[in-house]
């Protein structure tokens, strides 16, 4: 008789088990509980619901948008060292970024390290290609290191990709400013 009593009383107590048991699956009409999909309200490790997630393709900047920003910054106050050293900090963040490629090229143009110009420009083309701004920064290096002929074939080649850019229409009369008036 202390058998049944036993089996009845370990009934109870698995019954009692399984119903404080429940599933965290999603229940869809077919009947099936399916626990490896998220429920709205479920949380991520960064405390954050599934939907507010975002992709890649939903980043707004790059690593090296902040760098690219503070160097142009110290570029047009003249600080072409202190630029120089955010275009070298954004290349290395993205390595693929031309126009900090350029950036950095023509930092190094203006404190005269032409051969660190040169590793950049190298850089620069490979990711942008001949655009007016390349072939502008590139005529701009030649006529600094007084190569002449090599920068009006850059000037010209900007020219006739873009014809009313002022930059290049500026560069040219600086050029033929220089031939005529050359400083010893």
């Amino acid at each position: 008789m202390t058998r049944p009593i036993h089996i009845a009383i370990a009934a109870c107590l698995m019954g009692i088990a399984l119903a404080g048991c429940k599933t965290d699956g999603v229940v869809l009409n077919d009947g099936i509980v399916r626990t490896n999909e998220p429920t709205p309200p479920e949380l991520t490790a960064f405390g954050d619901t599934f939907k507010g997630l975002k992709t890649v393709s939903d980043v707004e900047f790059y690593a090296s948008d902040e760098a690219v920003a503070q160097a142009t910054n110290q570029f047009r106050q003249s600080n072409y060292g202190n630029a120089g050293a955010f275009f070298y900090k954004a290349v290395l963040l993205a390595p693929n970024d031309g126009v900090a490629w350029l950036g950095l090229a023509a930092s190094c143009d203006r404190i005269r390290r032409f051969d660190l110009a040169d590793k950049a420009y190298r850089h620069a083309f490979q990711q942008l290609g001949p655009t007016p701004e390349y072939l502008n920064n590139y005529g701009y290096s030649n006529l600094l290191r007084g190569n002449l002929q090599a920068a009006r074939n850059n000037f010209l080649r900007a020219y006739e990709l873009a014809p009313n850019d002022p930059t290049v229409n500026n560069n040219l009369q600086l050029l033929s400013s220089s031939v005529h008036n050359i400083e010893r």
